[in-house]
């Protein structure tokens, strides 16, 4: 274990708006990298995309307030902005910070698409060290009811949301806020050295699919088969092989 806590070092929130949730076709609206704590005064940065000649759902919209002219009126081309956030994201975590993200195999994998669609190189190449609010507060305190979305999150742990949640970077910042309140709650957690707490991360979110799927075949006599691993999903192909 390290000497000094994480909780205590800067951490880096990443969080994605899109156009809608499937992350095989669906495209990046607005990414927010957010430098938090540590001592450091917070340094957002965030992109808007001009969607590359996509379309933002009308649930999306209804979601995160962008349409799709605001977005295509207002957004860098698509592959300048996924390139650059993807640059971002990779200094810190070739710097050893940690990521912060909220439900990562979604934000993650839609990331690691868009990488893909333009050529651009992917973040995992820096290797990165992944802190999933969801993951650690569903399996630290798994048998508490109400929902975990990052606004019941940030009720329970008492982070403030400033200026109202489905903006990226407000998201990103609350994210590191949660992961840091729950690194403070749980000192075995927040002690733990951060590359083996990566890991640990994977372990359980793969113990909390397989509590889920089992619920659902209990329940409903099917569950998803949809591919699954955390922090984020393999390509379909890469899935079957």
């Amino acid at each position: 274990m390290s000497l000094l806590s994480w909780t205590r070092r800067p951490l880096v929130g990443f969080d994605v708006e899109t156009t809608g949730l499937d992350v095989e076709t669906d495209r990046i609206v607005t990414g927010s990298v957010v430098r938090w704590g540590g001592g450091l005064p917070t340094e957002p940065r965030t992109w808007r995309s001009d969607l590359g000649g996509a379309e933002i759902s009308a649930d999306a919209t209804a979601i995160h307030g962008i349409t799709t002219e605001a977005a295509r009126a207002a957004g860098r081309p698509a592959a300048e902005a996924v390139a650059e956030i993807a640059e971002a994201l990779s200094e810190y975590a070739s710097a050893g910070w940690p990521i912060v993200v909220m439900n990562a195999p979604f934000d993650l994998t839609m990331l690691e698409r868009e990488c893909a669609r333009y050529g651009v190189r992917s973040v995992w190449d820096a290797t990165p060290v992944v802190l999933d609010p969801w993951v650690m507060d569903k399996y630290l305190d798994r048998y508490r009811r109400g929902k975990r979305t990052l606004v019941a999150l940030c009720h329970h742990y008492g982070v403030k949301l400033e200026g109202g949640a489905h903006n990226s970077e407000v998201d990103a910042k609350a994210a590191c806020g949660v992961a840091w309140k729950i690194g403070s709650r749980y000192p075995r957690i927040g002690h733990e050295d951060i590359g083996e707490l990566h890991e640990m991360q994977a372990r359980w979110a793969r113990e909390l699919r397989d509590d889920y799927l089992a619920w659902q075949m209990e329940r409903l006599g099917a569950c998803d088969d949809a591919p699954y691993e955390w922090p984020f999903i393999p390509a379909p192909t890469e899935a079957g092989t």
